[in-house]
């Protein structure tokens, strides 16, 4: 019995059961085996629900960590994170006439976006949904920004330009939904959208938020079917 005491308790209190049931007499152990038994199991609770507490606060402790870092890498790196355009800005599948080309240094040369083909008045749609940030016209052109939903922080912000703007600031759109009407003159390049992608101050490539499936899709094309006479 007492190895068995000593096995769930500590040292010491083994020491003072052992010395209580040794020099009192047989014949009324009963309060001090009491005592003796409520001591250690007082010792084995503490010392148990100390090894608990401590371990909860390591799992805690862990999983807050694992939350902190979901937290700052939301918030961090490139678009090819955030694939989350739904539709192209213009057309289906427009042609890029000029791709993105990050300058070297934060005021030197280089193309900051990507120029799709689109003609004078073609529809420009958001390609995901989020809030407009700024409608209006910058240098004589019209410029529209939107601010994307769920894209960490700061968001991730597409700028559409030249465009007449049929939003406003602080105006919530989705997916697909018009922005304006693309212009013929005041961009750099002609009849072309010219379609930009920051986070904060920094420059990032638009065409990242494509998924594949978007990004790969070329037009819809009409094959013949065999054996079916053509119509005359």
């Amino acid at each position: 019995m007492r190895a068995r005491r000593c096995a769930s308790a500590s040292a010491y209190a083994c020491a003072w059961v052992a010395l209580l049931l040794t020099v009192l007499p047989p014949g009324a152990p009963s309060a001090a085996r009491a005592t003796g038994t409520a001591s250690t199991a007082g010792t084995a609770n503490v010392g148990g629900a100390a090894s608990g507490a401590s371990m909860a606060a390591t799992v805690t402790g862990a999983g807050a960590g694992r939350e902190r870092g979901r937290g700052v890498g939301a918030g961090v790196g490139g678009a090819s994170e955030w694939a989350v355009a739904r539709n192209w800005p213009v057309g289906t599948r427009p042609a890029v006439l000029r791709g993105w080309d990050p300058p070297a240094t934060p005021y030197g040369p280089g193309h900051r976006g990507v120029d799709l083909a689109a003609a004078d008045g073609a529809p420009v749609r958001a390609v995901a949904a989020g809030r407009v940030s700024f409608a209006g016209r910058v240098a004589g052109r019209g410029v529209v920004s939107v601010e994307l939903a769920g894209t960490g922080e700061p968001p991730l912000r597409t700028t559409y330009e030249p465009v007449r703007a049929a939003v406003h600031k602080g105006d919530r759109v989705v997916a697909g939904q018009v922005l304006g009407t693309a212009e013929a003159a005041g961009s750099h390049c002609t009849a072309c959208l010219h379609w930009g992608l920051l986070r904060g101050d920094t420059y990032l490539d638009p065409l990242t938020l494509l998924p594949p499936w978007l990004l790969n899709s070329g037009p819809s094309r009409l094959l013949p079917v065999l054996g079916v006479p053509l119509p005359r």
